[in-house]
């Protein structure tokens, strides 16, 4: 099975280094940046399946990061963290895309289940575009025409 590949995207960068060091300890690829643009620009360069994203920042908010990420790479799961939840916030991060939403402080054992549920659904998401390309080409339809 392939290893899952999560980033951490926060302005407080203590919660980013000690989260990182928790997931990398059982086993988890931890990426962190530290703003939204920042995000971005690693998404060009590394592949992810999981973003925990932070809507309270400096500069690009939470809530337009959102909206690049899933417009953008429409297959990460984006779990929203927040420390100001209101049913408002919560309910337009979802109607973005969002997957679900933590509220901070969160513990490593929430953490750790929201990452493996979202790629449970990454995975299956992969599976189902990958079985229907293999049905669409010659090779794929096993003899069949």
């Amino acid at each position: 099975m392939k290893q899952l590949r999560i980033l951490l995207v926060d302005d407080e960068e203590r919660l980013l280094s000690t989260t990182k060091k928790l997931f990398e300890k059982i086993g988890i690829e931890a990426h962190t940046a530290t703003s939204g643009p920042e995000a971005l620009d690693l998404l060009t360069r590394q592949e992810v399946d999981v973003i925990f994203l932070d809507i309270k920042m400096p500069g690009m908010d939470g809530m337009e990061t959102l909206q690049r990420i899933k417009k953008d790479y429409p297959l990460i799961e984006v779990i929203i963290l927040t420390g100001h939840a209101t049913m408002e916030t919560a309910v337009e991060g979802l109607k973005l895309g969002a997957l679900d939403y933590l509220i901070k402080p969160v513990s490593m054992k929430d953490f750790v289940r929201k990452a493996e549920e979202a790629f449970e659904k990454v995975s299956l998401q992969k599976q189902k575009i990958h079985s229907a390309q293999m049905a669409e080409s010659p090779e794929g339809q096993g003899g069949l025409r």
